[in-house]
C-alpha cells in the first residue's frame, strides 16, 4: 500500500519539478468557469478511489472537469496542496491533525495553510493479531514482544505508534520490540517466527491490504484482545477514529477467535484548496452523493453512503479545520449541514 508514505526528499525533488503546476494556473477553471478540479491522489489503493470518482464524473456530469494527480503520499499531497499545485486532494485526517500542530514530518518544516474538508473517501481500520503459540492475548501481551506495525513510512503505522506511545497505554508500548522491514519481507519474518504480532488493516466489509492477505494464507494467527487503556488511547486521540465491526462481515481466511474486531481507524477524506470554486466542489459532492453506486462499481473501497449525512461521517472538529465553502453549501441543500462544524469566514 505504498500510498501511505512519503520519503520527504523525494516529495521536495518532486516539488520542484512540478512547481510549474502552480504557475500554470491549475487553481483556475476549464474554459474560464471555474469547473476544474485536479486532485492529488497517492499511488495504490488511494489513487483506485480517485480514478473510479473520475470515471463517475465523466459518465454522470457534464459541467465538472476532473483530473487525477499522482501525489507522493497523503503527507506530500498536503505540501503540494500548500504550494497551489493542485485545488483537491485525498488525505487522512492523521496527517492534517499533524499539519495543524507543527507534528511528526510538519515538526520539520511545516505549511502556511491547510486544505478545507469536504467528504469522506474510505477509512482503514486497524487492529493486532498475533501469531499462535506466542502466548500473547491481550495488548498487555505485547511488552517486550517483537510488534509489526506497517513498514515506516506508512500512515496506518504511524497512526498506530501515534495511539499507542501515549498515556495510557505508553508503557506497553515502550517495552515492544518495534520491527522495521518492509511490507514484502514481514509475511516470511512472521513465518520463521521473528515477529510475534502485526497489524492487520484494510477497508471493512470490502478488503485488507496485500501483505496481511499473504501473513493470513502463510501463518496461524489469532486476535490480540483490546484493553480498557487501549480503548481510552484510541478513542483520545485526535488524529484517528474507532469503530467495532463484526468479524464475519470482515473475517481473515481463518478463525481468529473474535465475534468481533475493536479498531482505530486512519479516516481519509477529499479535501480542496481554498481557491477552488463552490461550484466544482459542489458538483463533485452531488456527482459522489447521487451517483454513489457508480462510484462504487468503479472501487468498492469507496465509501457506500446510505445517506448524504455519511458524507460527513469522518469530519475534524476544530476551528482550523474549515469546510470549504461549496461543500457546505451543497450539506445546506440537502439538509443535514451540522452547525457545530468549522465553516469558512
Amino acid at each position: 500500500m505504498p500510498e501511505d508514505g512519503v520519503n520527504r526528499r523525494r516529495f521536495l525533488r518532486g516539488a520542484a519539478a512540478a512547481s510549474v503546476l502552480g504557475v500554470a494556473g491549475c487553481l483556475g477553471g476549464s474554459g474560464g468557469d471555474g469547473m476544474q478540479l485536479r486532485v492529488g491522489t497517492s499511488a495504490g489503493g488511494t489513487q483506485d478511489v480517485g480514478l473510479a470518482v473520475e470515471r463517475a464524473v465523466s459518465e454522470t456530469s457534464d459541467e465538472l472537469d476532473y483530473s487525477t494527480v499522482e501525489s507522493p503520499g497523503y503527507i506530500g499531497t498536503l505540501y503540494r496542496l500548500d504550494s497551489d499545485q493542485f485545488n483537491a486532494g485525498i488525505v487522512d485526517n492523521n496527517s492534517m491533525s499533524k499539519a495543524a500542530e507543527d507534528r511528526g514530518d510538519f515538526a520539520e518544516q511545516g505549511v502556511d495553510s491547510l486544505p478545507y474538508q469536504g467528504f469522506s473517501a474510505f477509512p482503514y481500520s486497524i487492529y493486532v493479531v498475533a501469531r499462535d503459540g506466542t502466548g500473547i492475548e491481550t495488548f498487555d501481551d505485547l511488552a517486550g514482544a517483537n510488534v509489526y506495525p506497517a513498514e515506516p513510512g506508512y500512515s496506518t503505522r504511524a497512526t498506530t505508534l501515534d495511539v499507542w506511545s501515549q498515556d495510557p497505554t505508553a508503557d506497553v508500548y515502550d517495552e515492544m520490540n518495534i520491527m522495521d522491514m518492509g511490507v514484502s519481507d514481514a509475511p516470511g519474518a512472521m513465518e520463521e517466527g521473528r515477529i510475534d504480532a502485526a497489524i492487520a488493516y484494510g477497508t471493512p466489509g470490502v478488503s485488507y491490504t496485500g501483505f496481511v492477505t499473504e501473513y493470513d494464507a502463510r501463518v496461524d494467527v489469532h486476535y490480540v484482545e483490546p484493553t480498557d487503556a487501549l480503548i481510552e488511547s484510541a478513542e483520545s486521540y485526535g488524529g484517528a477514529g474507532t469503530s467495532r465491526t463484526p468479524y464475519e462481515d470482515w473475517s481473515l481466511e481463518q478463525d481468529i477467535g473474535t465475534d468481533e474486531v475493536f479498531t482505530w481507524n486512519l479516516e481519509v477524506n477529499y479535501v480542496f484548496h481554498e481557491d477552488a470554486s463552490d461550484d466544482a466542489v459542489y458538483e463533485l459532492c452531488r456527482v459522489v452523493d447521487e451517483h454513489n453506486d457508480v462510484v462504487n462499481e468503479g472501487e468498492d473501497q469507496f465509501n457506500d453512503y446510505e445517506s448524504t449525512e455519511d458524507m460527513l461521517e469522518q469530519a475534524l472538529e476544530g476551528d482550523e479545520f474549515p469546510f470549504h465553502s461549496g461543500a457546505v453549501e451543497y450539506y445546506q441543500d440537502n439538509d443535514v449541514w451540522d452547525d457545530s462544524l468549522p465553516s469558512p469566514e
